[in-house]
Parts: structure tokens; C-alpha cells; sequence
């Protein structure tokens, strides 16, 4: 369990120095400083490592189950609807893992009202990420029913610059020059990657609407200007307080639900009215669900531990793995575009990491040591 003083220490000091001491209350002793800090910083690095290879593989098969649950024979279930449901398992989820950091119900009842209702201004800032997510998970929905796989995981990957974008913007980072060249290598490498996988004729489902390939790329590019906006957002709010990474998804999905319902009513009051709210469900639909809910409890730890822009770059990379996996699905053929493609994406987060190692202030005290 994260205490609130350990959380004060990480956003008090920069992310990856605070890891090192996540698990100490306390600072060591001198004489002991090695051997406590040495556990600590493996179990920080293995927490943020899984943290980014668990949204890799989800967002790899989440995006190979939202295009085929948009393409597949029988009747079309309303995307807003799930993303209602994705919120309610979240919530459920998060409600649980907060009261288990807890000693009894009632401290876990009086920390929720603390922190949700006698805390409003705060709640209000949480609300501005609630709502967009909501247009960004359903924009998604539109894409994914309007473009074919390829067009919509590439131009989806446009939500790395906005990311990066806002960053520069909101957190006042400072991006080198290579920096940014990997960004655009990453974009254009993920571009070639799902151009040359993409044999897969677009075939829309027998319930489902005509495809229009504009209101595809409208609404791609919609949700990537919300998903850098919100996600650089989020993480402000989120390594500039005390509250712990669950309490604060608690927070988002009560905002999110009324934000869902009024969105569903809004665009989609006929259908919900006349063929019901879990209109063409069934277990795969329920395993959507789960897969999206469980990936925006994943990104909030991901973004406690790590920044927007790698995330940007898990998920890069989980668009190579479906396009991999597409092989044995779709019958895609690996090509020398992908080759070269795939060696691009793999360059340039190589190529965004080496700024970091290149700062050399100690090199000049050890000079001057010698001295």
C-alpha cells in the first residue's frame, strides 16, 4: 500500500529519483544507504517496466478487438453504451483496490468523502479529463467503424505529437531536437509498418453503418488531440497531489458515468429506446469491456510512474505486434516496407532515450576532484 507521505515525497521531487525511495517511509541511515535503497529502486524499475509492457500487449489486442467487433457478422452493439460499461467496471475495480489500502470500511468511507465530495475544487479538475476521455473513447468507436485497420491505427499514432505537443505546453518540457526527430521517425515508421500489413478489405457488418472514410479521419484525429490533451492533464494532476493512483480513477469514472450517459442519450436515444441498452451483446462484447477498462487503469499507472510520451511509444509498439499477430489472423504478409518500417520505430526510441545519458555534470566535478 502507497502511504499519502511517500506520495508527497514523489511529487515533491522529479519522478525517477522519487522511485528509487518509493517503498521507505523514512530516509536510511548512511551507513546503510546501499542496502536499503538497492530493493527499492529494483522494485520501482520492475513496477515501471511491467507497467509499460502490460499497455503494450493491451493496446495491441485492443485495437485488433475494436476493428473486428466492428466488422464482424451479426447485429451491432452501441459503442456508447460500452463505454458506459467500461467506466461501471472501472469504477467497481478501483472502488475495491481502494478500500483494500484501507484497515476498515469506515476509514475507507470517510477517505472517500474527503476526497470526492468535501473537496470540490479539486473534483472539478478532475472532471475536465472525465469528459474527454468519454468523447475520445467514443470518437475512437466512430473511427474504428468508419476506417480500415490500417488507416485507423496509423493516423490514431498522431496522438504521439499532440502528446508531445501538450507537454512542451501544459508541464513546460523541453524537447531537444533528436528528441522530436523521433517522434516524426516513430510516426513515419509506424506508418510504414500498417501500410505494408494492410491486405484486409474493408467489409462493414451486416447492422452496421456505411463507411465514410472522412468521418473516420475526423474522428481519429479528434481523439488524438483529446488524448494528448487529457493525458498530459491527467498526469499533472496526478504527480502534483497526495492522492493515490486508485482514488483518483475512482474520481474520473464517477465523473465519466453521468458524462456517458448523456453522451449515449444524445446520439444515441432511438436505438438504446428500441432495441434496448446490451443490444447485440455477447461474451466477446463483455471482453471488450473488461480489455478497454482494465487498459485505463493500466495507463493511470503508467502515467504515475512513467511519462506520456514513452507511453506513446508502448503503444507504438503494440501496433507492430498486432500488425504481427495479423499474420495468423488476416493472412498479412510481412514485407520489406514493414522490415524497414519496424526498424524505424525501434531507432527512434533509442534515439529519444539517448538525451537523458547524454548530460554529463558529474564529468566536471570529478574533474575538478582530481584537481
Amino acid at each position: 500500500m502507497l502511504k499519502s507521505s511517500v506520495e508527497r515525497n514523489m511529487s515533491a521531487q522529479d519522478p525517477e529519483k522519487a522511485l528509487d525511495n518509493l517503498m521507505t517511509d523514512e530516509p536510511p541511515e548512511t551507513d546503510n544507504k546501499e542496502m536499503t535503497t538497492r530493493p527499492d529502486a529494483r522494485t520501482a524499475r520492475l513496477l515501471k517496466v511491467t507497467s509499460l509492457v502490460t499497455l503494450t500487449l493491451q493496446n495491441a489486442v485492443l485495437g485488433l478487438s475494436m476493428r473486428y467487433s466492428r466488422t464482424r457478422e451479426g447485429p451491432m452493439f452501441v459503442s456508447s453504451t460500452a463505454v458506459v460499461m467500461a467506466e461501471w467496471v472501472k469504477l467497481v475495480v478501483c472502488l475495491f483496490l481502494v478500500y483494500h489500502q484501507h484497515e476498515s470500511f469506515r476509514a475507507f468511507r470517510k477517505d472517500l468523502y474527503r476526497t470526492v465530495i468535501a473537496n470540490p475544487m479539486d473534483t472539478i479538475k478532475v472532471s475536465v479529463p472525465s469528459f474527454v476521455y468519454i468523447l475520445q473513447n467514443n470518437l475512437l468507436y466512430v473511427s474504428a467503424s468508419h476506417l480500415d485497420a490500417a488507416t485507423y491505427q496509423v493516423t490514431y499514432q498522431l496522438k504521439i505529437l499532440t502528446t508531445a505537443l501538450f507537454a512542451v505546453l501544459m508541464l513546460k518540457r523541453k524537447l531537444l531536437p533528436t528528441q522530436w526527430g523521433a517522434l516524426i521517425l516513430l510516426v513515419a515508421g509506424v506508418a510504414m509498418v500498417q501500410i505494408s500489413g494492410s491486405s484486409e478489405a474493408s467489409k462493414p457488418s451486416t447492422d452496421g453503418p456505411a463507411q465514410n472514410r472522412l468521418i473516420g479521419f475526423a474522428a481519429a484525429l479528434g481523439a488524438c488531440f483529446l488524448s494528448g490533451f487529457a493525458g498530459i492533464y491527467f498526469e499533472k494532476i496526478l504527480k502534483g497531489s497526495d492522492i493515490s493512483v486508485w482514488m483518483r480513477n475512482v474520481q474520473l469514472s464517477l465523473l465519466s458515468l453521468p458524462f456517458g450517459f448523456m453522451t449515449c442519450l444524445i446520439s444515441d436515444w432511438n436505438k438504446v429506446v428500441h432495441m434496448g441498452w446490451f443490444y447485440g451483446y455477447d461474451y466477446f462484447i463483455a471482453y471488450l469491456i473488461v480489455l478497454q477498462a482494465a487498459g485505463g487503469m493500466v495507463v493511470a499507472l503508467v502515467v504515475k510512474y512513467a511519462d506520456n510520451i514513452l507511453k506513446g511509444f508502448a503503444t507504438s509498439l503494440a501496433i507492430i505486434i498486432s500488425c504481427l499477430a495479423s499474420v495468423y489472423l488476416f493472412n498479412f504478409r510481412i514485407t520489406i516496407l514493414f522490415t524497414i518500417g519496424a526498424m524505424l520505430v525501434i531507432g527512434s526510441i533509442f534515439l529519444y532515450s539517448k538525451p537523458g545519458k547524454v548530460e554529463k555534470p558529474p564529468v566536471k566535478s570529478k574533474i575538478n576532484e582530481d584537481v
